[in-house]
């Protein structure tokens, strides 16, 4: 696997239209949560998306978002194909971006609204859940912090 940080604008076509169709597979078709994920912040200044490549297939595998919340770094649209999962692809993005979030903003913390169900996985990334929970699209969602 080879991994990739990038503004949306020094992405290729092909390769953002991978990104874009995964995050579709996993939350809108998958999940069955009709939501707007086109929703403007993977453009906005200092976004980076995160995403691995399968060298052998050349295949989008996983894939998330950093964002700067200016009081906070911020990472979301964790999603990893499932034909991919269970091999620790989004884990080594996971931890990727935590330590590029650190490296931009030293000392500023990591904020995430985890699947409920996934919050101990989050808990492995120094992760805590950091509010009361709540619903997303139907799921059950609770705020992290990393700090």
């Amino acid at each position: 696997m080879t991994r990739h940080f990038s503004a949306v604008a020094d992405i290729s076509p092909s390769t953002l239209y991978a990104i874009a169709r995964l995050r579709l597979m996993v939350f809108v078709v998958e999940q069955d949560a009709a939501y707007p994920d086109l929703d403007g912040r993977d453009i906005e200044p200092g976004a980076e998306l995160a995403w691995a490549v399968d060298d052998e297939t050349a295949a989008v595998t996983a894939t998330l978002r950093v964002l700067d919340d200016g009081d906070a770094m911020r990472i979301g649209r964790v999603a990893t194909d499932a034909a991919y999962r269970g091999r620790g692809i989004a884990g080594d993005l996971m931890a990727w971006a935590v330590a590029r979030c650190e490296e931009r903003r030293p000392g500023v913390p990591i904020d995430l609204d985890a699947q409920e169900h996934l919050s101990a996985w989050y808990g492995r990334f120094g992760f805590v859940v950091s509010g009361p929970a709540f619903a997303e699209d139907g799921i059950p969602h609770v705020p992290m912090r990393r700090s």
